[in-house]
């Protein structure tokens, strides 16, 4: 299955209700996630641009994206970012494909590579 990465920032609002009501949100993400047939791997609250992180697996981008939508659609969120991810082996495949397939691309006109 698809591995994919979910970053989130909570509305300011969200964070005093998490401060006032601690909670375990990684078994609310959980519930959604198995819902539309996924496995939530990691969650992990965050310093910096994001306030949480999470590493989930669906058996495709329709799931995935269902899910994500669920959870912007409930409005905690400022920000809400999914990220396809690949296992080492399916990046190798990956490359190796491009290097097989080799359809001749060209840069856009007028562009210049600068070391």
């Amino acid at each position: 299955m698809p591995y994919y990465m979910f970053q989130w920032k909570y509305k300011n609002e969200a964070v005093k209700a998490l401060v006032q009501t601690p909670q375990d949100r990684a078994a609310e993400l959980r519930k959604v996630v198995q819902a539309f047939g996924g496995r939530l791997h990691e969650f992990f609250f965050a310093f910096g641009d994001y306030d949480g992180v999470s590493i989930v697996e669906f058996p495709n981008n329709e799931r995935c994206a269902a899910c994500a939508t669920t959870l912007t659609g409930a409005g905690a969120n400022d920000l809400f970012r999914t990220t396809v991810l690949l296992t080492g082996d399916e990046a190798k495949a990956a490359l190796a494909m491009a290097n097989a397939t080799n359809p001749d691309y060209a840069p856009p006109t007028g562009y210049t590579h600068h070391s």
